[in-house]
């Protein structure tokens, strides 16, 4: 028989060449009856089996050889129907016509998306397990603008671009297929014919699951399954104000953190869970950070070079196994933030680069595209669908796996046009000036989005430059973060502490220049990743001197960092005093913990940690100076500084003293507030954390004697390389 349909139509077809194939397949309205149209090169035989009436069946024509079958029924109108499919193998099937469907992406859900507003579009983008018309099946829908063609591959089509291909949906840019009969766990591409004929394989952007790289199909995923233990802990944070609570984060590589016994082998989710959460429990940490965990092709980009930006890696386990990962920790009150990536993705052809044969995520201008010192390309933040991909990853992190924040990195690369840039490498905004203006208006609304969404949950910058109002709300003309790292504070810690004690006092405003801006923004002190790798050496190995005054300096530091205002961050390893600098694809140095100076640096920074979340006074006011006051930050020539910190209520106030040279000082004065028994809270030269063991015999009384400013004052020893803690005691 001779088709109803156009020779030329049929021709697009069997070549993959056409862009509206629901226009020449499934079921159709002609001149006296109807017309179905099938294609499938490997069907020997076809038929049409009408759906309420299995005794009603019409056997298909083969019209061409490469597989294009057609039957016209007379006298009747549209119906549902089933395929009989008889494979050139012999095997049997009876499914649903995917091109008997009617589109299942609502028009609003298309004007929202393309306006930049569909805060939720993972959940029509992407692949999803549903049933339409009683028949459960897969829906796939990508977003690929000016592709001429795009067709889902699979190993269930022997990857060929001819047999799914799907509609787009007006000029959305969106195609969509429903694939009755598919279901979770199903590997597939988008094939995409791009706007210079090339035919190229890319992953989906909004896959929920992806397999191990070297292999980068996507995986269709069902987030139906999981059900969640930790309504409490929930609960409670979305009544909490972070910015009053304290927050010790231990920030975590999870491939390096702990491996199996020989080395070889990554612990799963399930293996980290309980390991992680006691840990955290017992050395006083409130959260853990992960670098991130969104799906990546190279280990040794440790998670920053992302692909899946809604799929957690699966190196340590499926999705389901990162919800118990989440909700065990939350479970033993730990926190979770993960680091998440929007400044840059990276060039590898399954991902986002050139995703129709022509910048779509990427910014076409190279000069705004592109990150040359990273190899990596930079999203196009002022195109809506762009900006829009990136809060719903945000947004879908947070829903799906109850993520308590974010930590948005390389911030500072997003703000700055000229970032990293030669003059002539970089065209300045509309104004004239060098700040993406794109971006800021992105990282506002990501802001406004999240904090409106997941009260109590935390955006956290990592801005390296003095760019104004970070972590002010967009309001008052700020980005909205809720805190920023405090970079700078970091480098003059680091620094001071490098140096020799003898050089010190020429160096002493490294201890007090960040008091200058330590309430412009709301500051976490971090001692992150990117201090310990690439030569810098471990914490422990930037200090100076012998073993002893290593850890000693170690332990000064630390307890300075917990004293000064602002939320604490410490990189996985530098709480136990790990001597070689962090390797990404080696587990933590454990075995050091059966030396003793490591077990004491432990057991020191626990007690630290723990002291610092049981005392309001470290964290109640970390925003203004009404929290901080200080006590001496002139003593240079003897290198000690000393300060109060104070919480809300009346008269809580914790002494904070600091010698930062191996000399120790006797009958030393120190102005406090009250004539009574301060209690010595900590001394990091105890002898249970290897110290000498000088100290005060557990306090000291203050007298009448004036100083500092005040009509009272305490005499005390202050050990070498120390940190001293005092408590009032009343009554």
């Amino acid at each position: 028989m001779s088709s109803t349909a156009a020779p030329h139509d049929i021709e697009r077809i069997i070549h993959a060449d056409h862009h509206d194939p629901f226009s020449v397949l499934g079921i159709h309205p002609v001149k006296g009856g109807v017309a179905v149209r099938a294609f499938n090169p490997e069907a020997a035989e076809m038929a049409v089996v009408e759906l309420h009436n299995r005794e009603n069946r019409w056997g298909m024509e083969r019209i061409h050889d490469a597989g294009f079958f057609e039957v016209f029924i007379p006298n009747r109108q549209v119906f549902a129907y089933d395929l009989h499919l008889v494979t050139w193998r012999g095997e049997v099937s009876l499914n649903r016509d995917p091109y008997s469907f009617l589109p299942l992406i609502g028009e609003m859900d298309l004007y929202l998306f393309n306006e930049g507003n569909h805060y939720e579009i993972h959940k029509r983008l992407g692949a999803h397990v549903v049933e339409v018309d009683g028949m459960v099946g897969v829906r796939f829908a990508v977003w690929a603008p000016g592709a001429q063609r795009v067709s889902v591959v699979g190993p269930f089509c022997e990857w060929d671009g001819r047999r799914f291909p799907m509609r787009v949906m007006g000029g959305s840019g969106v195609w969509e297929l429903f694939i009755p009969g598919m279901g979770e766990h199903t590997l597939y591409k988008f094939e995409i014919k791009g706007v210079h004929n090339e035919v190229f394989l890319k992953a989906d952007p909004y896959a929920y699951a992806s397999e191990l790289r070297p292999k980068s199909a996507s995986v269709v995923w069902d987030h139906g399954h999981y059900l969640w233990g930790d309504d409490d802990w929930v609960a409670r944070r979305r009544k909490s104000n972070p910015l009053t609570l304290p927050m010790s984060v231990y920030e975590v590589h999870l491939g390096s953190w702990a491996r199996s016994p020989d080395g070889a082998a990554w612990l799963s989710y399930r293996e980290l869970a309980p390991r992680m959460a006691e840990y955290c429990k017992t050395h006083g940490y409130t959260h853990i950070e992960l670098l991130p965990v969104s799906e990546f092709p190279f280990d040794g980009s440790w998670g920053y070079q992302v692909t899946g930006y809604f799929s957690p890696t699966c190196r340590f386990g499926d999705p389901d196994d990162f919800k118990y990962f989440v909700d065990f920790l939350h479970n033993h009150d730990v926190g979770v933030i993960v680091d998440w990536v929007p400044a840059h993705f990276p060039k590898d052809e399954q991902g986002l680069r050139m995703f129709t044969g022509q910048p779509v995520y990427e910014h076409p201008d190279p000069r705004r595209g592109e990150h040359k010192d990273w190899g990596t390309l930079i999203f196009d933040y002022g195109r809506p669908e762009v900006a829009n991909f990136l809060i719903s990853s945000a947004l879908f992190w947070i829903e799906y796996y109850h993520l308590d924040g974010i930590r948005v990195d390389a911030v500072a690369s997003m703000l700055y046009l000229d970032y990293s840039r030669e003059p002539g490498e970089w065209t300045p905004n509309q104004y004239g000036g060098n700040e993406n203006l794109d971006a800021i208006e992105f990282l506002r609304k990501l802001n406004i989005v999240i904090h409106e969404k997941f009260p109590g949950v935390v955006t956290v910058a990592e801005e390296s430059t003095s760019f104004p109002a970070v972590s002010r709300p967009v309001y008052l003309g700020g980005l909205g973060f809720t805190m920023k790292w405090n970079m700078g504070w970091m480098h003059d810690m680091l620094e001071y502490f490098a140096k020799d004690p003898v050089y010190r006092k020429y160096h002493h405003s490294n201890l007090t220049f960040a008091m200058l801006y330590a309430f412009t923004e709301n500051f976490v002190l971090p001692l992150s990743h990117d201090e310990m790798v690439h030569g810098k050496g471990s914490m422990l190995d930037k200090m100076p001197g012998d073993d002893w005054q290593k850890f000693a300096n170690l332990r000064a530091l630390y307890a300075y960092m917990y004293a000064f205002p602002g939320k604490k961050l410490l990189f996985q390893g530098a709480d136990f005093g790990q001597r070689s600098e962090w390797k990404w694809d080696a587990s933590l140095d454990w075995h050091l913990l059966r030396h003793r100076p490591h077990a004491r640096q432990l057991s020191f920074f626990a007690d630290l940690a723990n002291l610092y979340r049981r005392e309001p006074a470290f964290w109640e006011v970390d925003d203004s100076y009404a929290g901080f006051d200080w006590i001496d930050c002139n003593d240079h020539e003897n290198s000690t500084i000393s300060f109060l910190r104070k919480g809300k209520s009346p008269g809580d106030h914790i002494v904070c003293v600091f010698n930062l040279t191996p000399v120790p000082r006797y009958d030393y004065r120190l102005g406090v507030p009250e004539r009574v028994w301060y209690a010595e809270l900590l001394n990091s030269d105890s002898e249970i954390y290897g110290g000498s063991n000088m100290g005060n015999l557990g306090g000291a009384m203050a007298d009448d004697w004036g100083a500092h400013g005040r009509p009272h004052s305490l005499r005390i020893t202050l050990p070498p390389l120390s940190a001293l803690y005092f408590k009032p005691v009343r009554g």
